[in-house]
């Protein structure tokens, strides 16, 4: 599946529970019912996926988690914030060098219009 094709049917999933959901949750209600979104339109993923450091000559496990791994090539970070920071981007550019995926969405579901609250990121 190209990228552009499947960060567009992951957007329209999210789309989808915020339309249903509305802003103002928790980041974990929306994580689960966008997991469901993506199983209902048959989107392999994984939800709260492990993200060890690999620092010189071990491996660390840190307890860090990608909110969703989806087909193993694009990484959906959600946030349900009054705006998105600086830092919240960092911190998915982070999480995507450390997993080596080329490709980020950065979703804060905390807006009146989810279009405003969604940024991609490719490295």
């Amino acid at each position: 599946m190209e990228f552009d094709e499947l960060s567009n049917q992951v957007i329209g999933c999210a789309i989808e529970v915020h339309k249903q959901l509305g802003p103002g949750l928790l980041e974990s209600a929306y994580e689960r019912c966008l997991s469901h979104e993506l199983t209902c339109s048959n989107i392999r993923h994984r939800v709260q996926q492990e993200l060890p450091i690999d620092y010189k000559s071990i491996t660390l496990d840190n307890g860090y988690r990608v909110d969703l791994l989806v087909e193993d090539e694009l990484m959906v970070e959600l946030k349900s914030a009054a705006k998105i920071l600086p830092i919240h981007e960092a911190q998915l550019l982070t999480y995507m060098k450390l997993a080596g995926v080329k490709v980020g969405l950065l979703m804060n579901f905390n807006v009146c219009r989810l279009k405003e609250g969604i940024k991609r990121f490719v490295l």
